[in-house]
């Protein structure tokens, strides 16, 4: 989901993130950067950890499987968060609003895993709907409509995930309930107090 978030915002409004000016190549090379930190490299982690035997299936269906990977997940992006925001002088100089997400994403993360000690909440709600509280913020914080049909279809992909959930009876209408408000709720948050 970071990988969407990113792709749509570098490359259909860079001016948001005060990227206008660099190329398209160093966009892409960012956003490899995000894909690689936010989605290769946790998938490794989980796998590992299937392969391993700490967790005992990829799908993390039960309570405790979801814990540490939702945990070590949470510490990656935080780790990730930090160096964009500290590390990378480029980056933290001209777009510190990708540490803001990014620091926005890492907290979902972090609080999916706190929820997750006690109860199954949807992951895949709270991504997609972090998305589009995300991009939905930045439309209204910055009235911009260039976001407006990137937004639509995320609301549909949005609906098609909770539906999916529900279809596969991976959640209940509860837990996927909880994951939109979960995610839409961060994400605002994040876009209309830090960025």
């Amino acid at each position: 989901m970071p990988t969407l978030l990113f792709g749509i915002l570098l490359f259909l409004t860079p001016g948001l993130l005060g990227m206008d000016a660099f190329s398209s190549t160093l966009r892409l090379s960012l956003l490899i950067l995000i894909f690689i930190g936010t989605f290769a490299v946790p998938s490794l982690l989980i796998y590992y950890l299937f392969r391993s035997g700490y967790v005992r299936s990829l799908h993390l269906n039960d309570l405790a499987d979801r814990r540490l990977p939702y945990f070590l997940t949470a510490l990656i992006y935080t780790v990730l968060t930090f160096l964009f925001a500290f590390r990378m002088q480029l980056v933290s100089t001209v777009a510190p609003e990708i540490a803001v997400l990014l620091g926005g994403i890492s907290t979902s993360i972090l609080l999916v895993g706190l929820i997750s000690l006690y109860w199954q909440i949807s992951a895949h709600s709270v991504g997609m709907s972090g998305v589009l509280g995300s991009i939905g913020g930045l439309m209204l914080k910055f009235s911009t409509d260039d976001l407006f049909i990137p937004l639509l279809l995320l609301v549909l992909l949005t609906g098609f995930v909770a539906s999916a959930r529900l279809k596969l009876n991976a959640h209940t209408p509860a837990q996927i309930g909880a994951g939109v408000a979960l995610g839409l709720g961060v994400s605002l948050v994040t876009v209309f107090l830090l960025v």
